[in-house]
C-alpha cells in the first residue's frame, strides 16, 4: 500500500472510531434521559447534534477525496466504500437519539406509566448490539458482527410486543394516550437503531469477507 494511501486510511479508522464513540454516548444518554426523565440531558442531546452531522460530513468528504486521489483496490477499496455506509448508519443512529430525546421532553410533566415489561431488555439489547457492532468494527471480528445480525430479531420481537401492549393500555386508559403513544415511538426508535446496527455490522462483513450479506445471505463476490 502507498505511503500516502495507508496514512489516509489510518486517518479515516481514526475519525470514524471518534464518530462511533460519539454516537454510543448520544444513545446511552438519551436512554438515561427516558428513565429519569431529564429534560436537561435531553436538551444536550439536541443540541449536539449539530457536531455530529458536521463530522459526518467531513468523513464522507475525506472518503471521496481518498477514493479520488488515490484510487484503492481490493480491501482498501472495501474499507472505504463500508466507512461511507458506516458513516451515514452512524449518522442516522444519532439522529434517532435525538427523537428519543425529544419525546422524553414530551413526557416529562405527564402523568407517569409502567413501562412495558420488556421495555428495559429492548434498551439494553439495542445498546450491546451497538456497543458490539463497534467493536467488530475495531478489531475487525466478522463474527461479532454476525451476533448483532442475529439479535436484531429479538428487538423487533419486542417492539411488536410493545406495539400490541400500547394497543391494550389505550384502550384501559385513553386519558393517557400521549404518554402511551410517545412510548411506542420510543420503541420504535430503538428499533430503527437496532436496523441501523445491524447495517453496520453488515458492512464490517463486507469489509473483512468481501461478501454482501444484505438480505439473508452472500450475494457476489470478493472486490
Amino acid at each position: 500500500m502507498p505511503v500516502h494511501l495507508k496514512k489516509e486510511i489510518e486517518k479515516l479508522k481514526s475519525k470514524i472510531l471518534l464518530l462511533s464513540e460519539k454516537v454510543e454516548e448520544d444513545v446511552k444518554c438519551a436512554l438515561k434521559a427516558v428513565d429519569t426523565l431529564d429534560t436537561a440531558l435531553a436538551d444536550r442531546i439536541i443540541k449536539e447534534d449539530i457536531e455530529i452531522d458536521r463530522f459526518e460530513v467531513e468523513i464522507e468528504e475525506d472518503c471521496l477525496k481518498t477514493l479520488a486521489l488515490h484510487q484503492p483496490v481490493a480491501i482498501d477499496l472495501r474499507f472505504i466504500i463500508a466507512v461511507l455506509k458506516i458513516n451515514n448508519d452512524l449518522e442516522r443512529i444519532a439522529d434517532l437519539a435525538v427523537n428519543i430525546a425529544e419525546r422524553v421532553k414530551i413526557i416529562a410533566d405527564k402523568p407517569k406509566i409502567p413501562c412495558a415489561s420488556r421495555f428495559p431488555e429492548m434498551t439494553e439489547k439495542a445498546k450491546e448490539m451497538l456497543k458490539k457492532c463497534i467493536q467488530a468494527l475495531v478489531t475487525m471480528d466478522a463474527d461479532l458482527a454476525r451476533e448483532v445480525m442475529v439479535a436484531d430479531d429479538i428487538v423487533d420481537e419486542i417492539n411488536r410486543e410493545i406495539y400490541d401492549w400500547v394497543k391494550e393500555r389505550i384502550v384501559e386508559e385513553p386519558e393517557k394516550i400521549t404518554v402511551y403513544i410517545t412510548h411506542l415511538s420510543i420503541s420504535r426508535h430503538l428499533e430503527r437503531i437496532a436496523d441501523s446496527t445491524t447495517n453496520i455490522a453488515e458492512d464490517v462483513i463486507y469489509m473483512i469477507e468481501g461478501d454482501i450479506v444484505r438480505h439473508g445471505g452472500a450475494i457476489g463476490g470478493s472486490i
